[in-house]
Protein backbone atom coordinates (compact mmCIF):
# COMPACT_ATOMS: atom_id res chain seq x y z
CA UNK A 1 0.00 0.00 0.00
CA UNK A 2 2.73 2.23 0.98
CA UNK A 3 5.51 1.12 -1.41
CA UNK A 4 6.11 3.97 -3.47
CA UNK A 5 6.82 6.28 -0.08
CA UNK A 6 8.50 3.90 1.25
CA UNK A 7 11.35 3.68 -1.78
CA UNK A 8 10.68 7.94 -1.92
CA UNK A 9 11.74 7.95 1.90
CA UNK A 10 14.60 5.22 1.28
CA UNK A 11 16.29 7.37 -1.28
CA UNK A 12 16.43 10.24 1.01
CA UNK A 13 16.90 9.03 4.59
CA UNK A 14 17.92 5.97 6.27
CA UNK A 15 14.54 4.33 8.29
CA UNK A 16 14.82 1.78 9.91
CA UNK A 17 11.27 -0.63 9.41
CA UNK A 18 10.16 0.57 13.06
CA UNK A 19 10.27 4.18 11.99
CA UNK A 20 8.53 3.25 8.53
CA UNK A 21 6.03 1.32 10.43
CA UNK A 22 5.72 4.49 12.82
CA UNK A 23 5.12 7.42 9.85
CA UNK A 24 2.65 4.55 8.14
CA UNK A 25 0.28 3.95 11.04
CA UNK A 26 -0.84 7.75 11.11
CA UNK A 27 -0.95 7.75 6.88
CA UNK A 28 -3.77 7.04 4.56
CA UNK A 29 -3.98 6.24 1.19
CA UNK A 30 -6.76 8.61 -0.97
CA UNK A 31 -7.45 7.57 -4.32
CA UNK A 32 -8.61 10.41 -6.35
CA UNK A 33 -10.08 9.92 -10.09
CA UNK A 34 -9.27 12.31 -12.82
CA UNK A 35 -10.60 15.57 -12.21
CA UNK A 36 -11.39 15.17 -8.55
CA UNK A 37 -10.71 17.25 -5.87
CA UNK A 38 -8.42 16.77 -3.01
CA UNK A 39 -9.20 20.19 -1.92
CA UNK A 40 -11.29 23.08 -2.75
CA UNK A 41 -10.66 26.68 -2.40
CA UNK A 42 -12.42 28.09 1.39
CA UNK A 43 -12.01 24.29 2.92
CA UNK A 44 -9.74 24.21 5.70
CA UNK A 45 -6.51 22.01 4.55
CA UNK A 46 -5.32 19.59 7.44
CA UNK A 47 -2.99 17.40 6.15
CA UNK A 48 0.82 16.95 4.27
CA UNK A 49 0.16 15.23 0.54
CA UNK A 50 2.45 12.91 -0.44
CA UNK A 51 1.38 11.72 -4.66
CA UNK A 52 2.33 8.11 -4.67
CA UNK A 53 0.59 7.85 -7.99
CA UNK A 54 -0.48 10.39 -10.83
CA UNK A 55 -0.46 14.14 -11.21
CA UNK A 56 -2.53 16.79 -9.43
CA UNK A 57 -2.53 21.06 -9.73
CA UNK A 58 -3.25 23.37 -7.30
CA UNK A 59 -4.66 26.28 -8.57
CA UNK A 60 -7.59 29.36 -7.94
CA UNK A 61 -10.09 30.79 -10.05
CA UNK A 62 -11.02 34.37 -10.50
CA UNK A 63 -14.07 36.13 -10.84
CA UNK A 64 -14.11 36.11 -14.18
CA UNK A 65 -13.61 32.28 -13.89
CA UNK A 66 -10.46 31.93 -15.39
CA UNK A 67 -7.93 29.77 -13.88
CA UNK A 68 -4.33 30.64 -12.14
CA UNK A 69 -2.28 27.35 -12.12
CA UNK A 70 0.35 27.65 -9.01
CA UNK A 71 1.70 24.57 -9.02
CA UNK A 72 1.80 21.11 -10.39
CA UNK A 73 2.80 17.81 -8.88
CA UNK A 74 3.44 14.26 -9.67
CA UNK A 75 4.93 10.96 -8.57
CA UNK A 76 7.28 11.63 -5.15
CA UNK A 77 6.54 15.40 -5.03
CA UNK A 78 4.24 16.79 -2.07
CA UNK A 79 1.32 19.20 -2.36
CA UNK A 80 -1.61 21.19 -0.54
CA UNK A 81 -2.03 24.79 0.26
CA UNK A 82 0.50 25.33 3.13
CA UNK A 83 -0.47 29.26 4.48
CA UNK A 84 -4.21 27.06 5.06
CA UNK A 85 -2.04 24.32 6.96
CA UNK A 86 0.08 26.39 8.92
CA UNK A 87 -2.87 28.76 9.69
CA UNK A 88 -5.90 26.84 10.11
CA UNK A 89 -7.29 29.69 7.65
CA UNK A 90 -9.56 28.13 5.01
CA UNK A 91 -7.41 27.59 1.53
CA UNK A 92 -7.02 30.00 -1.53
CA UNK A 93 -6.24 27.33 -3.69
CA UNK A 94 -8.20 24.29 -5.07
CA UNK A 95 -6.24 20.74 -5.68
CA UNK A 96 -7.34 18.66 -7.94
CA UNK A 97 -6.59 15.37 -10.46
CA UNK A 98 -4.84 15.50 -13.68
CA UNK A 99 -4.70 12.08 -13.83
CA UNK A 100 -6.17 9.19 -11.45
CA UNK A 101 -3.89 9.27 -8.76
CA UNK A 102 -2.94 7.97 -5.18
CA UNK A 103 -2.12 10.90 -2.37
CA UNK A 104 -0.67 9.63 0.94
CA UNK A 105 -2.17 11.69 3.42
CA UNK A 106 -0.84 12.72 7.07
CA UNK A 107 -2.75 15.13 9.56
CA UNK A 108 -0.81 18.53 10.31
CA UNK A 109 -0.45 17.03 14.37
CA UNK A 110 1.09 13.53 13.49
CA UNK A 111 3.03 14.77 10.88
CA UNK A 112 4.69 17.62 13.57
CA UNK A 113 4.71 14.24 16.16
CA UNK A 114 6.48 12.20 13.40
CA UNK A 115 9.17 15.19 12.92
CA UNK A 116 9.58 15.48 16.63
CA UNK A 117 9.97 11.51 17.15
CA UNK A 118 12.34 10.75 14.08
CA UNK A 119 14.73 13.52 13.28
CA UNK A 120 16.05 12.65 9.81
CA UNK A 121 12.73 12.61 8.57
CA UNK A 122 12.39 16.23 10.17
CA UNK A 123 15.72 16.81 8.56
CA UNK A 124 14.26 16.08 5.11
CA UNK A 125 11.63 18.11 5.53
CA UNK A 126 13.29 20.99 6.36
CA UNK A 127 15.40 20.23 2.93
CA UNK A 128 12.14 19.89 1.10
CA UNK A 129 11.14 23.21 2.42
CA UNK A 130 14.88 24.83 1.99
CA UNK A 131 14.26 23.58 -2.10
CA UNK A 132 10.61 24.39 -2.25
CA UNK A 133 11.44 28.16 -1.25
CA UNK A 134 13.94 28.25 -4.12
CA UNK A 135 11.62 27.15 -6.73
CA UNK A 136 9.33 29.97 -6.07
CA UNK A 137 12.26 32.02 -5.88
CA UNK A 138 13.15 31.09 -9.37
CA UNK A 139 9.94 30.91 -10.57
CA UNK A 140 8.84 34.43 -9.62
CA UNK A 141 12.10 35.45 -11.67
CA UNK A 142 11.23 33.57 -14.26
CA UNK A 143 7.15 35.13 -14.14
CA UNK A 144 8.34 38.67 -14.55
CA UNK A 145 11.72 38.62 -16.02
CA UNK A 146 11.13 36.43 -18.76
CA UNK A 147 9.49 36.15 -22.06
CA UNK A 148 6.66 33.90 -23.22
CA UNK A 149 8.80 31.83 -25.16
CA UNK A 150 11.68 31.71 -22.18
CA UNK A 151 8.69 30.67 -19.63
CA UNK A 152 7.98 27.85 -21.71
CA UNK A 153 11.45 26.56 -22.82
CA UNK A 154 12.24 27.10 -19.07
CA UNK A 155 9.28 24.47 -17.93
CA UNK A 156 10.10 21.99 -20.56
CA UNK A 157 13.73 22.26 -19.53
CA UNK A 158 13.02 21.77 -15.79
CA UNK A 159 9.94 19.92 -15.95
CA UNK A 160 10.24 17.33 -19.19
CA UNK A 161 7.56 14.89 -18.43
CA UNK A 162 5.13 18.07 -17.44
CA UNK A 163 4.90 19.38 -20.87
CA UNK A 164 3.78 15.76 -22.44
CA UNK A 165 1.64 14.91 -19.38
CA UNK A 166 -0.29 18.02 -18.33
CA UNK A 167 -3.09 19.71 -20.59
CA UNK A 168 -1.45 22.80 -22.66
CA UNK A 169 -3.91 25.32 -21.25
CA UNK A 170 -3.06 24.28 -18.05
CA UNK A 171 0.52 24.76 -18.89
CA UNK A 172 -0.77 28.46 -20.45
CA UNK A 173 -2.30 28.83 -17.18
CA UNK A 174 0.29 28.12 -15.46
CA UNK A 175 2.72 30.22 -17.12
CA UNK A 176 0.57 33.38 -16.96
CA UNK A 177 0.37 33.58 -20.54
CA UNK A 178 -3.05 32.56 -23.04
CA UNK A 179 -3.75 29.36 -24.49
CA UNK A 180 -3.22 30.93 -27.74
CA UNK A 181 0.43 32.44 -26.86
CA UNK A 182 1.51 29.24 -25.99
CA UNK A 183 0.78 27.27 -29.22
CA UNK A 184 2.34 30.04 -31.17
CA UNK A 185 5.40 29.80 -28.80
CA UNK A 186 5.52 26.30 -28.99
CA UNK A 187 5.57 26.73 -32.82
CA UNK A 188 8.00 28.72 -32.63
CA UNK A 189 10.40 27.23 -30.51
CA UNK A 190 9.76 23.37 -32.61
CA UNK A 191 10.78 24.96 -35.74
CA UNK A 192 14.52 26.11 -33.85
Amino acid sequence: MFEVFRKYLDSRISLTDEQFDRITSVATLKKLRKKQYLLQQGDVWRFNAFIQKGCVRVYTVDDKGLEHVLSFAQENWWTGDRESLLTGNPAKFNVDAIEDSEIVLIAKPDFDLICKEIPVFNDMVHDIIQRSFVASQNRIHASISYTAEEKYLDFVKKYPDFAVRIPQHMIASYLGVTAETLSRVRKVSAKK
